[in-house]
């Protein structure tokens, strides 16, 4: 069992959770924000990123105990967007990125259980297929300060988009409440949704 909560972290949660953030990173580089190189967050190095808490103890207890949703997070980069180039469309750029990763990461590891590649891993790449699809959805929601509601604000106009931007300091708060409420179950049709699309079914 510990060797199985191992090999989760290390090739699954693991590159999940800092490839998304280092995706954030990337492009708000790319558009002209250098805050998280500058403070020295554009690395691979998991270090940088592992968070005690969400990157370790949440995962792998949600593993113990089976259970059928499974989530992390890491430590978010930071992003200055008032430093993009284009804050509309750097902020969109920039949230998309981290979602986009899972994405692809998630298409990676089906074709590693398909084609059976390191077969005795298969359970491990199937907890990383389900791992990177909730945290691609979950991070869409359009509640701040997750992804969902940097694209959002990316959209509305500048007015509407400064009142929506003061839900951030609550945004905690929000997804406790919603979780209370059994949210989650709303995500699930968003989740097969993308995991049809990604050619498998959860």
């Amino acid at each position: 069992m510990i060797l199985d909560i191992i090999l989760l972290m290390v090739f699954a949660v693991g590159p999940a959770i800092i490839l998304h953030e280092y995706a954030h990173g990337w492009v708000a580089y790319r558009c002209g924000d250098t805050t998280a190189k500058d403070m020295g967050r554009l690395t691979l190095n998991p270090i940088k990123h592992i968070d005690p808490i969400g990157s370790i103890l949440v995962p792998g207890v949600l593993f113990l105990l089976h259970s059928p949703i499974f989530f992390g997070w890491a430590k978010p980069v930071p992003v200055n967007f008032r430093r993009l180039k284009n804050l509309r469309l750097g902020m969109i750029l920039v949230a998309t990125a981290g979602p986009l990763t899972n994405v692809i990461l998630a298409y990676g590891y089906i074709w590693l259980y398909k084609l059976q590649i390191f077969s005795p891993l298969s359970h491990v790449w199937q907890w990383a297929i389900l791992f990177n699809i909730v945290i691609c959805v979950f991070n869409l929601m359009p509640i701040p300060p997750l992804d969902g509601s940097r694209i959002v604000m990316g959209l509305l106009p500048r007015q509407l988009a400064y009142y929506y931007s003061k839900l951030e300091p609550f945004g905690l708060i929000i997804v406790v409440v919603l979780l209370q409420m059994g949210m989650l179950k709303f995500l699930y049709p968003l989740m097969s949704i993308l995991a049809n699309w990604l050619g498998i079914e959860l």
